[in-house]
């Protein structure tokens, strides 16, 4: 039974807070100060049906009137409410899986009952940033050991939905990023399904990149789709590529993955934890990881790619995976788009055979989409890249794509940006060096992946000869203010390219 003097009504306030649970009251609000509640206390929001947890904060303004509540987007949307409903608010108990974190901050082993219950709570909602923060800290910096990751990892799969495709073999792929425009994803899809395997393919919107494949394939098709609507798309086609978020697929992923961001942490328990729950909640069993190594990429040298390939095949065999690391060139761009759009056309571009397609994007779908034809078993060792390169020059793949795309909702035409500017060499020589992490921010600030056509278009790699006046990129953006914004950035950082 609910206290009459803990109700208050809602009011909608169409405030964004991205994962963040925030529910707002007045200072003066009757209940915050019979509770004694102050601004940033963490307190438990219920209606009728369900409840989350919430953090405070204090209105002086005549936005709530007395007797009004507010929340955040995500909270409102997790209690179902729109406007006018009665909300009961109350002290928060104990979160009892914040031991386990503290145990973890003094470098205490956890087990997988630890970790099931930090991302019970986590995908609750009951963790504030702080704790998400905390328990992502307390993991960085090789703080875990192989058990820990196999347990963490197991934790996420069983936190969401998992798909079963009652088939024996179910492929998937990841590239572990850190490389601007490494769009092979879509590329390596169509070939795969086009073989006739399955790969139902969930991929992720940008972190720290300025596009995701989820980000690019969204240019072309629809890709948030219900679990159901996937399957749907899977068992027509043979594949999908979807965001993997609408599917609540290791839905603890998604919210760490945002905290990580913001701290700009990757470490490498939580990286093979995410890639890992991810694939076996998609109901994979064949899974091929790309590893990029370069000085400007995410995995920096090959000791590092070397020490990850042995822990994800570890960790992958503890849950059930069958995974095969590729260990690539990571030292610049792959093809000429990076930006939802620019690599978008650069997809199809490489599945229409296009003369002017960008042969280093071709090369390393058709190596990826080998191994994966290999890892099935359905291919002889050694001829996985021959056949994928036959599939791809038949057309078969583009028309399996052009399928996938329209199962999915629509096939879109990219269009490009109308706001441009060229950047050129400023003298001759030979181009020694691209800086993955610039690059990527330059087209970051133009607008990329909020804006889906800004972006840059790169007309030059490693070991070009280069003449003085010669177009190095194109700098995409959909307002002059973005233009600008990203030619400040580009004007104190001459780097970016360095010509000897």
């Amino acid at each position: 039974m609910l206290e009459k003097s803990n109700i208050l009504k809602y009011k909608h306030l169409g405030i964004h807070t991205q994962n963040e649970y925030v529910v707002y009251m007045r200072e003066d609000c009757h209940v915050c100060i019979s509770e004694g509640f102050e601004a940033l206390t963490r307190i438990r929001v219920s209606n009728l049906k369900t409840s989350t947890v919430a953090s405070l904060h204090m209105i002086t303004s005549e936005v709530l009137l007395q007797g009004e509540i507010g929340l955040s987007d995500t909270a409102a949307e997790k209690l179902r409410v729109t406007g006018g409903e009665t909300l009961y608010v109350s002290h928060l108990e104990p979160i009892d899986s914040l031991s386990h974190v503290r145990a973890k901050i003094y470098n205490q082993k956890l087990d997988y009952s630890a970790f099931s219950e930090i991302i019970t709570d986590i995908v609750e909602g009951d963790y504030s940033n702080i704790h998400l923060s905390a328990f992502i800290t307390a993991c960085a910096g090789d703080r875990m050991d192989i058990d820990e990751i196999s347990d963490l990892t197991k934790a996420m799969i069983a936190s969401g939905k998992q798909l079963d495709w009652k088939k024996e073999i179910v492929v998937d792929k990841h590239c572990i990023g850190g490389l601007p425009g490494n769009r092979t994803t879509p590329i390596v899809v169509a070939i795969v399904a086009a073989y006739g395997l399955t790969m139902p393919k969930t991929s992720s919107r940008a972190i720290t990149s300025p596009a995701g494949t989820a980000d690019t394939m969204e240019v072309l098709t629809d890709v948030t789709l219900s679990a159901e609507k996937i399957r749907e798309v899977v068992e027509m086609e043979g594949g999908c590529i979807v965001w993997g978020g609408s599917a609540q697929l290791s839905p603890a992923d998604d919210i760490l993955i945002k905290v990580e961001k913001a701290l700009d942490i990757d470490s490498e328990g939580q990286l093979i934890a995410s890639v890992l729950s991810k694939k076996a909640a998609a109901g994979s069993t064949h899974v091929v990881i790309d590893i990029p190594v370069g000085e400007t990429a995410k995995v920096r040298t090959p000791k590092m790619a070397r020490q990850l390939k042995e822990h994800m095949e570890t960790v992958g065999e503890a849950v059930g995976l069958k995974v095969k690391v590729v260990i690539t060139d990571g030292t610049q761009p792959v093809g000429k788009g990076i930006g939802p759009t620019l690599e978008a056309i650069d997809v199809l571009s490489v599945l229409k055979n296009e003369e002017n397609a960008p042969n280093d994007l071709k090369e390393r779908a058709v190596l990826l989409a080998g191994e994966i034809l290999e890892l099935s078993e359905k291919v002889e060792s050694g001829k996985g890249s021959t056949t994928a390169r036959q599939l791809l020059k038949s057309g078969n793949a583009y028309e399996k794509f052009l399928a996938i795309c329209k199962a999915q909702g629509r096939f879109s035409q990219p269009v490009l940006a109308p706001y441009t500017v060229e950047i050129k060499a400023e003298k001759s020589g030979a181009l020694k060096r691209i800086d993955n992490r610039k690059i990527a921010k330059l087209a970051k600030l133009s607008g990329a992946p909020q804006s889906k056509s800004a972006g840059i278009l790169l007309n030059v790699h490693l070991n070009d000869e280069i003449e003085k006046g010669q177009l190095l990129y194109t700098l995409y953006a959909e307002s002059q203010g973005e233009l600008n914004y990203a030619l400040e950035y580009y004007e104190n950082h001459y780097d970016i390219i360095s010509i000897e």
